[in-house]
């Protein structure tokens, strides 16, 4: 194997790539191979692992952390020139974990980074790896813990050997595990070698994309280059498992330009928030709509905005059955409105629920309770609920739930999106208040509302004899076909499993003596509160 690694290198040194091109690779029949790969550059396209890296920095320590990542980034790419590529990895890893809690690298590497690596897949090596079905391994010289969980449940890989970290008291020192070292060149040889020594087998296939896979490479029965030339990424669709859920506050891959932009925008995108807040909670409603374009938020309405509710004598107000993108869902439709509309919630910080420019009310998760409190604020006016429970990122629709259908026969349905290029405006790690925040820390947010025709009388559960649950069904289609989502049966309890690992449940305590509700969490904020 020496002599062979001598000869591949010596070819490479002559200029001569000593393997043939992923694209030359015959992916058919291999479903009894067993294959080995690299990630960055190999099965992902981006040969540098800055982005990842960023991500994890800000969501561990925010801008300060990023902002070290980025002036220490320079000195890693030094290294990798002039040293070693271990060295620019320890680089990184220092400035990207040191100090952290190795809980929130764990969390960051489950609910935010399989987002942005599902949209990098290489499509040569994807179709290679994903053909050999008997054994897939990965080997990396990125930190196991962030890439692990993406690998695992959305690339289908059984084992990964990636770079350790050194850790104390729960948290990462910056360094990297003594014993293995960063894992890159003859350490992948010997940690391909654990992984399949136990039943003397090798790898048939082996896919790398530098000289530092070579060592790996030369155990496998044969083995290609994935060669660095551009190509579109792999349609998230195609992978094992597509990524329906997904956290984390930044909205744009942060590349080192973009994560320079990112921090130097951060304090004057914060004033510009306030601002845009302050506006839309102290100016009329029908102002509302004017100042945020003036403040650079775009409010696009569609379709015709049905009236007022009247005040005839039984009569009840019309109830907006919205799709779920962010919490201010309610104040955009008030404000495409010109006129606020109360909103029912299920969780909503005390400090959104102050800046609010509109009625909220908090819904306790009995059937009965809840029943009473929308037909009695149906009584007084119209009412906005968003019966999907919870947001959601992606062009998805999660089940809605069947209560609006029973309660009333007006019901308009309104289709919500938002677009946001820097920020997401929701999360289901962080703390909840700092969403409106976030959301107007966007240079140029755009939220979209769409009125759709108000449900025929035929299509109702009072008139219409139909059953509550098809009437939602009903709607959700309809939401979806006009946004072009897909409709889901997963739930708000599926999206915290995923992302938080608990069930969204809101803890609510009991009034207090002057009958005034006391304070009230979901477990993931009481969490990030203490």
């Amino acid at each position: 194997r020496r002599t062979k690694m001598e000869s591949l290198l010596a070819a490479a040194a002559a200029g001569v790539e000593p393997f043939p091109s992923v694209d030359k690779c015959d992916a058919s029949g291999r479903g009894s191979h067993a294959v080995a790969a690299d990630l960055d550059g190999t099965l992902l396209r981006s040969r540098s692992p800055f982005p990842y890296y960023a991500l994890v920095a800000f969501e561990t320590g925010g801008w300060p952390r990023l902002l070290l990542l980025l002036l220490l980034a320079p000195l890693a790419t030094l290294l990798g020139i002039a040293a070693s590529e271990a060295a620019a990895v320890r680089v990184l890893v220092f400035a990207a974990t040191a100090g952290a809690r190795v809980s929130s690298i764990e969390s960051a590497a489950q609910a935010v980074l399989p987002r942005f690596y599902a949209a990098d897949v290489h499509p040569g090596a994807w179709r290679v790896f994903s053909a050999c079905s008997r054994r897939r391994v990965v080997l990396t010289s990125t930190p196991r813990i962030m890439a692990e969980p993406f690998l695992r449940e959305c690339l289908g890989a059984d084992a990964v050997a990636g770079t350790e970290l050194a850790t104390w008291r729960g948290r990462a020192t910056g360094m990297v595990h003594t014993r293995r070292g960063v894992l890159v060149g003859r350490r992948k040889a010997e940690a391909l070698h654990e992984i399949f020594d136990e039943d003397g087998d090798v790898p048939d296939v082996g896919l790398g994309d530098r000289r530092s896979d070579y060592p790996f490479m030369c155990q496998c029965k044969e083995a290609y280059i994935v060669p660095s030339a551009p190509v579109e990424a792999v349609s998230m669709d195609q992978l094992r498992r597509q990524v329906i859920f997904h956290d984390g506050r930044l909205a744009l891959r942060p590349t080192p330009l973009a994560a320079l932009l990112t921090v130097l925008w951060c304090p004057a995108g914060f004033v510009l928030a306030c601002l845009r807040i302050a506006a839309g909670a102290l100016l009329p409603m029908p102002w509302v709509y004017y100042a945020f374009w003036a403040l650079g938020v775009r409010v696009v309405v569609k379709g015709s905005p049905p009236p007022r509710a009247g005040s005839t004598a039984g009569r009840t107000g019309v109830l907006f059955a919205c799709s779920h993108r962010t919490l201010l869902d309610p104040i955009f439709l008030s404000a495409a409105l010109g006129r606020p509309v109360a909103a029912v919630t299920y969780s909503l910080s005390r400090l959104s629920e102050m800046l609010s420019p509109i009625r909220t009310v908090r819904l306790s998760r009995n059937r009965v309770t809840d029943a009473a409190m929308i037909t009695r604020l149906l009584q007084e006016g119209d009412l906005a609920i968003c019966p999907e429970g919870t947001t959601s990122r992606e062009p998805f629709l999660l089940r809605f739930s069947a209560l609006f259908a029973e309660l009333t026969d007006e019901v308009v349905p309104v289709a919500m999106e938002s677009r946001m290029g820097m920020f997401h405006g929701t999360t289901a790690r962080g703390w909840k208040g700092m969403d409106p925040f976030y959301f107007f820390m966007n240079p140029s947010p755009v939220y979209t509302v769409t009125f759709l025709s108000k449900l025929p009388s035929e299509l109702t559960c009072s008139s219409g004899g139909r059953p509550s649950h098809e009437v939602a069904n009903y709607i959700q289609r309809l939401i979806a076909a006009t946004l072009s989502y897909q409709c889901t049966s997963l739930t708000r309890k599926d999206k915290y499993r995923a992302l938080a690992g608990n069930d969204g449940i809101v803890d609510v305590k009991p009034m207090n003596k002057l009958g005034v509700e006391c304070s009230f969490t979901t477990q993931t904020e009481k969490r990030n509160n203490r």
